[in-house]
């Protein structure tokens, strides 16, 4: 492994991987531009993420879904009908305690963020700290020589990497 060592005078942490291919974690869980943002979030909900690559039909990056993307939507988009009002027995039900909401069928193309920052598999691990410390990124997405996704760095995975020496 190649190590790039970094400091600052008080302690030196070196860099313990020599590609993107070695920060990444792979396997990672995307969601579907044809998805609804329903779906999206029931999948966030039950894989414990706060993000996903978004993907076409042929597995290409075409965009990113954060929780911040489905909050903003939620805000714009979410409309809740009026009370129900039909037959029901009223002693029974009180119709000011509830609400029906409209189902939503927003596609995830159609709320998240359509810029993809990507890295080849085979980049030095050193061009992936400064590409996200240069975009200001959490995470970069890495991808074949095909262009089909392949894995996520976070900067936690870069953190994983780093040795402390004092």
């Amino acid at each position: 492994m190649v190590e790039k060592v970094y400091g600052n005078g008080w302690f030196t942490l070196k860099l313990k991987a020599k590609t993107a291919a070695d920060l990444m974690t792979a396997n990672v869980v995307s969601v579907r531009d044809i998805a609804t943002v329903k779906e999206a979030i029931a999948c966030f909900i039950d894989k414990g993420i706060s993000a996903a690559p978004v993907i076409d039909e042929a597995g290409h990056p075409v965009g990113v879904l954060s929780q911040t993307d489905i909050v903003i939507h939620d805000r714009e988009k979410v409309r809740y009908l009026p009370a129900f009002t039909g037959p029901v027995n009223y002693e029974e039900i009180d119709l000011d305690e509830f609400q029906i909401e409209e189902t939503d069928h927003t596609e995830v193309r159609e709320v998240m963020t359509p810029a993809v920052f990507t890295i080849p598999a085979l980049a030095p691990a050193t061009r992936v700290i400064e590409e996200m410390t240069a975009m200001n990124v959490h995470r970069l997405f890495v991808v074949d020589a095909s262009g089909v996704l392949v894995g996520v760095i976070s900067t936690l995975d870069v953190l994983r990497h780093l040795e402390v020496q004092k």
